[in-house]
């Protein structure tokens, strides 16, 4: 990244060295720093005097965002220590707020119009794209008019104000399999012009126009409004204090398949994770830099319990009812693999028992000082719907998210109903308060040539993109505002801007 100035004849450097990073809380981003003397004689070659390792998260994650590390790498010697702040730039903290409606757009329900939603995406430096934002579906209209929506500038376009963003026009399906009807590019500059003759867009449908000689368009979207304004952001909270508590609930139901039989997806294979352990490990090792006791409940379902076969929904992997914690991602695993050679595999599918759990210790710290995380692991379709739909409201409510992901071949329609980025939950009559629920069927991310390292950044990546979001949206909800952060000591740092 670049090299700090040099100090003359110290063994305490007073410096201050500012890197410029972009920061993602939903990636693992590695960083090394090698500590160096410089020769007086510019002929020699410097001697090498330590290191050290940690990652983005782990700096901003620290109290006040200050974290000190030992430097190594000299066999018998002691190396002394480095020390990293943290602080955010100014301009990652504008929000925009736009306004957008379509007209015209291709009808694709036999017997009704269409359902539309647009997708966001933000590129990336690689050529991909990722998704910033959903808009809500409005139903059986060819012209709708979208609700306002306010996303981070950061999100929509990571401070490259001529960088693409695409936007998909879909229409809704019931069972997940939404209707492709066109797309369109644009990019923060032009979206900040407002509304004007440059922010219409068709849109276009390339196989369509692939395919027709006469097509001219799907529709075209016009942004209606759009204004910029600037508040508080995932790092201030962070910063200030506020810690991510991470809740593990694995599925132990029968349809996972024996765990001695390579068939499994419990196996334990003695050369490579099962799709249960490389879930837990992406979604949890980056997690754990932002809970400064790393201590993680971790809890099954769907098994019959020694010693009497009692069936359990939400039981401790570590087999202490007392406290479920785990040390560290590392002790959530160990207890994950004793408890597959204790409890028998069994059924069904519920979800609602460990939902209120989480739940009823999020109800308890509602200031800002904490915010739950919970991951849910299964194989199968959910056997309490109606429970976990209301258990999910109720957690809406609540300083709380929920990411599941979906191992195996089987199909996961239903879970589209829990993820509320179409169409919010909804339970006797009353709807989520907020969208808190992210799944993914991880076999979308799976490396074809077998790489797991990268199968576990690519599912991280998608499923806690919305993290920050849903956090800030629960604070603003209830007006709590960040804890100033705390202040370093003035001792020797390397500055680390986002």
């Amino acid at each position: 990244i670049g090299n700090c100035k040099v100090i003359d004849n110290t063994l305490n450097p007073d410096f201050v060295r500012k890197f410029v990073l972009d920061y993602f809380f939903e990636e693992k981003q590695n960083l090394r720093f090698d500590n160096c003397d410089l020769p007086s004689l510019f002929c020699l070659p410097q001697s090498f005097l330590g290191q050290t390792f940690c990652t983005l998260g782990e700096i901003i994650g620290s109290s006040g965002s200050r974290l000190e590390r030992v430097l190594s790498g000299i066999p018998g010697k002691k190396c002394g220590s480095i020390i990293f702040t943290a602080e955010e730039l100014s301009n990652c903290r504008d929000i925009a707020t736009m306004q957008l409606c379509a007209n015209k757009l291709d009808k694709k329900d036999f017997f009704g119009k269409s359902d539309p939603f647009l997708v966001f995406y933000r590129s990336n430096e690689d050529g991909t794209f990722t998704i910033c934002h959903k808009t809500e579906v409005i139903k059986n209209t060819l012209n709708p008019v979208w609700q306002p929506f306010t996303i981070p500038v950061r999100a929509l376009c990571n401070g490259d104000y001529d960088r693409t963003v695409k936007v998909d026009v879909y229409d809704w399906d019931r069972d997940g399999s939404h209707d492709f009807i066109g797309e369109f590019t644009t990019s923060y500059r032009e979206l900040s012009r407002g509304q004007s003759q440059f922010n219409v867009y068709e849109v276009l449908n390339p196989k369509k126009k692939g395919r027709k000689k006469k097509y001219v368009n799907s529709g075209t979207v016009t942004l209606l409004s759009f204004k910029v304004e600037s508040e508080y952001t995932f790092v201030d909270f962070i910063r200030g204090g506020t810690q991510l508590n991470f809740t593990v609930a694995i599925d132990f139901t029968a349809s996972n398949g024996n765990p001695s039989q390579p068939t499994s997806l419990h196996y334990m294979n003695p050369y490579q994770l099962n799709a249960y352990a490389m879930a837990l490990k992406a979604v949890g090792e980056i997690v754990q830099d932002y809970d400064s006791d790393k201590l993680f409940p971790a809890y099954g379902f769907g098994a019959k319990l020694p010693p009497d076969g009692k069936i359990s929904h939400a039981f401790p992997l570590n087999s202490d009812c007392e406290n479920a914690n785990c040390v560290g991602i590392e002790g959530v695993l160990e207890a994950y693999y004793d408890c597959l050679r204790k409890v028998q595999l069994y059924g069904p599918t519920n979800f609602a028992p460990v939902i209120n759990q989480v739940a009823q210790c999020a109800s308890e710290v509602t200031d800002g000082s904490q915010y739950f995380v919970l991951l849910i692991i299964t194989d199968g379709v959910i056997s309490d719907m109606v429970q976990t739909r209301e258990a999910v409201v109720t957690a809406a409510s609540l300083p709380m998210s929920v990411i599941i992901v979906g191992v195996g071949p089987a199909e996961f329609d239903a879970m589209e109903e829990l993820d509320g980025d179409e169409v919010r939950v909804s339970s006797r009559g009353r709807a989520a308060e907020r969208d808190i629920v992210q799944f993914v069927p991880f076999r979308d991310y799976i490396d074809r040539s077998g790489n797991q390292v990268l199968s576990m950044a690519r599912l991280a990546k998608d499923v806690l993109a919305e993290i920050p979001d849903q956090l800030l949206s629960f604070m603003k909800s209830r007006g709590i505002e960040p804890r100033p952060a705390l202040s370093p000591s003035p001792t020797p740092q390397i500055n680390v801007h986002l």
